[in-house]
């Protein structure tokens, strides 16, 4: 193997560079269907197939140039990854067409400059679903076992626009606009993209970054950044705590269970997680749905009584419990038998405390316990002093 030319294909003519390695190539491989429109000869084709041993080790094998052909832009979720791991880089001429997203979004006339792009092709699809709950605008590469059906169905009560583009550059190429019901009531073929959106912000505010990168600014907000019922909030000295135990980012799904305000939820979102607000008390409900609209961010919000109101939710990396009422041991309980990752909880009653980390320990979890006291500095005419908030018990569950 002397070296290797990844040609990207769409449903326009091929490059004239490109053309010219395709016809010197010794060896060519790819998979069937852009085997057979580009009408290679049989004698010196090689298929990709299942987990591309074979044709791997039929370039590796090659005296001469190889060609490798690909749908779209090979360098974007595509065979150039693998094959520079294989054979370097450096080794590596690339000839990208359009990829699948851009003509996704071209087809809606959309700019995705803003757009999150998520691959659920070969990898666990959940981070792939729970970025489309955190964000206005994302593109999803799907798979055999994972396409539009199933994607709709997993994010089956957000409001949503679905565009799906089967088998872009190809003869039978479609792409159709709709809704959750529209989609799952249609059959697909692979290879597809989908692109999943909020239609009130399908276009978000021009920006100087791709995707969703830009940075927060601050965190742990305070509290007037909140609406709330007789300072029933967490705290943002206590939350900032929180937030650094339950790592909330992009493709995680976080429970606040009993969650008053919000603000750990809202919080959550704006790192880019989906977040779940549960909460019993209807005002509340309306007042944490203020409190994300606010800030910008996705919160689902279900109201009713933990533990029951947690059945039948997502699964979630980490669960955040700010309040539990009567129902203490079980809901702690639920929530780290739930948890992918990490469960939180805030304590002020000292006899909650030791019971919640035996709970905890006792479901696997490696427990940690710390105290917060925070004082405020706060003036008094001409003096200042000190003024202490209420210590509260943060109890943290990490699954190893």
């Amino acid at each position: 193997m002397s070296g290797i030319s990844v040609i990207g294909m769409d449903d326009g003519p091929l490059s004239v560079e490109a053309s010219k390695s395709l016809k010197s190539a010794a060896l060519v491989a790819g998979g069937e269907r852009n085997l057979e429109t580009l009408s290679v000869e049989p004698g010196r084709a090689t298929v990709f197939k299942g987990d591309l041993s074979e044709a791997l080790e039929r370039i590796e094998a090659s005296d001469g140039t190889v060609a490798v052909l690909a749908s779209g832009d090979p360098g974007f979720f595509g065979i150039v990854r693998t094959l520079g791991e294989r054979f370097g880089h450096e080794n590596l001429r690339v000839f990208p067409a359009v990829s699948s997203v851009a003509r996704a979004f071209a087809w809606d006339g959309l700019p995705w400059d803003d757009a999150v792009v998520v691959s659920a092709h070969g990898r666990d699809p959940r981070r792939a679903v729970n970025v489309c709950r955190a964000h206005p605008k994302v593109a999803v590469l799907t798979s055999p076992s994972f396409g539009p059906a199933e994607l709709v169905d997993a994010l089956a009560g957000l409001d949503r626009i679905f565009v799906v583009a089967e088998r872009l550059g190809e003869p039978e190429e479609r792409t159709y606009k709709g809704d959750a019901g529209e989609i799952a009531a249609m059959e697909w073929k692979d290879p597809n993209v989908v692109v999943v959106y909020d239609p009130a912000r399908v276009v978000g505010e021009k920006g100087w970054i791709s995707g969703s990168c830009e940075s927060l600014g601050r965190w742990a907000l305070p509290e007037e950044e909140f609406e709330h019922r007789s300072a029933m909030i967490t705290k943002p000295e206590v939350r900032a705590l929180v937030l650094a135990r339950l790592g909330p980012g992009p493709g995680d799904l976080v429970w606040d269970v009993g969650a008053g305000s919000g603000s750990v939820a809202v919080e959550c979102a704006r790192f880019g997680a989906a977040a779940v607000a549960v909460e019993r008390d209807a005002e509340s409900c309306a007042r944490i749905r203020r409190n994300a609209a606010r800030h910008g961010a996705y919160v689902q919000v279900v109201e009713g009584e933990a533990p029951g109101a947690l059945y039948g939710l997502p699964e979630p990396d980490a669960v955040f419990v700010g309040g539990t009422g009567e129902s203490f041991e079980e809901v702690v309980g639920l929530a780290a038998a739930s948890a992918r990752r990490r469960v939180v909880l805030t304590l002020i009653g000292l006899e909650r405390v030791i019971p919640a980390g035996e709970i905890l320990e006792g479901c696997g979890l490696e427990v940690e316990t710390t105290l917060v006291q925070a004082s405020r500095v706060k003036g008094v005419g001409s003096l200042h002093r000190l003024a202490a908030e209420t210590p509260v018990f943060v109890v943290s569950g990490r699954k190893p």
